[in-house]
């Protein structure tokens, strides 16, 4: 898989997911769930395919952990909503309904009464909803500090700023989600994490070649200096009587003044 494809397919796959909340999850047969599901496992791939490119395990590692964590959430929470519900909804349904004979048909044509309702009757569903709402911020701040860890990598391989300032807006939003505002912030910071990927461009190989000057150890001559002194020596003359140095033209010794090649 090329580069190119890698990052692309992590970009549509964020993107995909960030998408998925506008649909309406009853249209067949691509509802939001499915696209999400779709978006997920394509980011996953193009991911794994940029960790072997960079050569860094973590970065596929603490995405797909992350997936993960938040995945666990989603299914833990909605077990905790089920159980509640098959447990006191029963109960609760008689209370309002003190007629009711426990067949659901029969419910749609029947007046509801709440004179009877204590607190006890309501407290199994507020202490449901705390209980949901608990679970999904511990995870989500386990998914968006592992996304966050996996953004940074790819910043400091990449070197492109909005993988960093995604990750940040990742552990922001899942902080705010104990205030619901927060599942606003981490939608938006799919769609971040999608340009991110697509500003992706494959680092360009640069060879320099570097000349290096073997200088010899100190006290061994060069080859240039041993040359310079062996010429200085061949063109050196001397006086045959007063061994006066002369220079190469020299026909009388300016010292003794004997004609030289006597």
């Amino acid at each position: 898989m090329q580069f190119e494809s890698r990052k692309n397919l992590a970009g549509i796959g964020a993107l995909l997911f960030f998408v998925s909340f506008l649909i309406s999850s009853s249209a067949p047969p691509f509802g939001s769930g499915f696209i999400a599901i779709i978006g997920l496992i394509l980011m996953l791939i193009g991911v794994k395919g940029l960790a072997d490119y960079y050569r860094k395990a973590g970065i596929f590692n603490n995405i797909l952990y992350g997936t993960i964590a938040g995945i666990a959430g989603v299914v833990i929470a909605i077990a905790v909503a089920i159980g509640v519900l098959i447990n006191s909804l029963s109960s609760f349904l008689h209370k309002i309904f003190p007629n009711w004979n426990g067949d659901w048909a029969t419910l749609s044509g029947m007046t509801p009464t709440t004179t009877n309702l204590t607190f006890s009757d309501i407290a199994p569903f507020f202490t449901a909803a705390i209980a949901i709402l608990v679970i999904l911020f511990v995870f989500t701040i386990i998914a968006a500090l592992l996304y966050r860890r996996s953004l940074s990598s790819i910043k400091n391989k990449s070197g492109i700023g909005l993988f960093g300032t995604t990750g940040t807006v990742f552990l922001i939003g899942a902080v705010l989600t104990i205030i619901l505002i927060g599942y606003v912030i981490l939608w938006i910071g799919f769609l971040l994490l999608a340009i991110a990927f697509f500003q992706l461009k494959l680092p360009s190989v640069q060879t320099t070649l570097t000349t290096q000057t073997i200088t010899p150890p100190a006290g061994i001559p060069s080859e240039t200096e041993k040359i310079s002194a062996i010429s200085s020596q061949i063109e050196k003359k001397y006086c045959t009587n007063c061994r006066a140095e002369l220079t190469a033209e020299a026909i009388f010794c300016p010292k003794c003044g004997l004609k030289q090649g006597q």
